[in-house]
């Protein structure tokens, strides 16, 4: 577009300067011309008095006024020059609409006698409009009188007009240029670019999951490049994803089998620890102790057992809950009594605060325990000997339970990965219970059975906060939070 526009100018002001220029040298020809038919008519003239030089003067320019008007001409003016003689003159023949176009400077450049001159003024006309126009001047001199200046202005109008039309036909044939021009970018920018429109509808696919979107890929120019280079890593992605999938199959096969073998050789390990166990007193003290730490480690490895077992019926998509209107106040308070010798053991203080009297919600009593006591034990066994708080909120919507302990805290990346399976932050640190690393991946898995959320957030040596949100009815959506995840101290 401003190439056009560029190019209509360009054309607009060329055709107006030729327009112009073969006017200018029309006119001056014309000048010229009645110039000298002036001066000629004034050498034969016999006038002898100054009222004969003035008839002489005022017929010469009335007729140079009517002949000149077929040239364009709208006035013809005879003024006194300063070299004329003062002893005899005549009166001035002027016309006061186009006095005020002759300036000064004309005027010396024509009592020079070089002449004829010209100068582009503008015309004011009767009807108040002012119009481009030329003046034309010239020396003659009167019988008598000497030097006088002879005037002619010329208006262009109808070469402004001619012009106007001209620009106009030209603007009016330039529109369905542009026009046809602007389609034919946009048709060509449309086929040059409906191979990267392609392209990106094909990536949008395949981030939606769509492994086996391709795109069309012909040629040998950039965009088929581009397309087979989108091929090429589509294949490479769907392939390592299928990769991943059979591995990951592979891993909960092999968990949910070992799961289930190792059920009937505990059985009988546990079976013979019993016995052993419960007829320790009979033993030597070196026998006893032993029998003491295979019964802490069989219940350490059944549990073990169940989480593998547990995890196995995610996977498999076995997993169901049993519903209950239970009150969060009495089970936290159960979890918190069968973990407080644990507390106990690492000189942790426990406390209890409840928003309400009455924090219920429809939830699988056994889950959501167990969420409770993964929340529990690790705040205990992170709390740095500092307090751990158990808030406990509901609104008409949901019910919150949040665990806050004041020791290690966690750094964000933690925070994002604390939920996987057989993550643990700090590998090196001693845990008091054990565990598999698959107590937090199963709260996680619990709470979402429920349709809930379970957070998590901390800071280096400030603490961390573990907080299970549920709906109050199942089946309804989760709504906002009755408590805070996080509050600064």
């Amino acid at each position: 577009m401003v190439v056009l526009s560029l190019l209509f100018f360009a054309v607009t002001y060329q055709v107006r300067e030729n327009i112009f220029d073969q006017r200018r040298e029309q006119i001056l020809d014309d000048a010229s011309v009645r110039i000298a038919q002036a001066q000629s008519t004034f050498d034969q003239s016999t006038a002898t008095t100054p009222d004969q030089v003035q008839d002489l003067a005022n017929q010469l320019v009335s007729s140079l006024r009517s002949s000149a008007t077929g040239a364009g001409a709208v006035g013809t003016m005879l003024l006194r020059s300063p070299s004329a003689s003062t002893t005899f003159a005549i009166n001035d023949l002027i016309d006061r609409n186009l006095m005020e176009s002759l300036t000064p400077q004309m005027r010396e450049r024509t009592s020079s006698g070089t002449g004829p001159f010209y100068q582009s003024v503008g015309i004011e006309m009767d009807e108040g409009e002012a119009v481009p126009g030329i003046i034309v001047g010239g020396l003659v001199s009167l019988p008598l009188a000497g030097e006088y200046e002879l005037y002619t202005v010329y208006s262009l109008s109808d070469d402004q007009a001619t012009i106007a039309m001209l620009s106009q036909t030209l603007a009016l044939g330039a529109i369905p240029v542009v026009l046809i021009l602007a389609m034919g970018i946009v048709w060509i920018v449309y086929r040059l670019l409906r191979p990267v429109r392609t392209t990106a509808q094909a990536a949008t696919q395949l981030a939606d999951g769509d492994l086996s979107v391709r795109v069309e890929a012909k040629g040998i120019d950039e965009m088929a490049h581009l397309g087979r280079a989108f091929n090429d890593m589509a294949e490479s992605l769907s392939e390592k994803i299928k990769e991943y999938d059979d591995l990951s199959r592979l891993e909960q096969r092999f968990v949910s089998d070992v799961s289930h073998e190792l059920r009937t050789p505990l059985t009988t390990i546990r079976m013979a620890e019993e016995l052993l166990y419960d007829s320790r007193d009979d033993f030597s003290p070196i026998a006893a102790r032993s029998a003491e730490l295979l019964h802490q480690q069989v219940d350490r490895f059944e549990k073990m057992l169940a989480d593998l077992l547990e995890i196995s019926r995610y996977d498999s998509k076995t997993a169901s809950l049993e519903i209950d209107e239970i009150n969060f106040n009495d089970l936290v308070a159960k979890v918190v009594s069968a973990n407080q010798a644990l507390a106990d053991q690492l000189d942790v203080e426990v406390r209890v605060i409840a928003k309400n009297p009455r924090c219920v919600a429809e939830a699988d009593p056994r889950r959501m325990e167990r969420v409770l006591r993964n929340f529990l034990v690790n705040a205990i066994e992170h709390a740095e000997d500092g307090p751990v708080e158990i808030e406990i909120g509901a609104n008409d919507d949901a019910t919150s339970v949040r665990v806050r302990d004041y020791g290690v805290g966690m750094d964000e990346e933690t925070c994002e990965h604390v939920f996987e399976r057989f993550y643990r932050a700090d590998p090196a640190r001693t845990r008091t219970t054990g565990g598999t690393g698959l107590g937090l991946s199963i709260a996680r898995e619990d709470v979402f059975l429920h349709g809930g959320r379970i957070e998590a957030h901390g800071e280096l040596g400030k603490g961390s906060a573990f907080m299970v949100t549920v709906p109050r009815r199942q089946g309804t959506e989760l709504a906002d939070a009755p408590l805070e995840l996080w509050e600064e101290q």
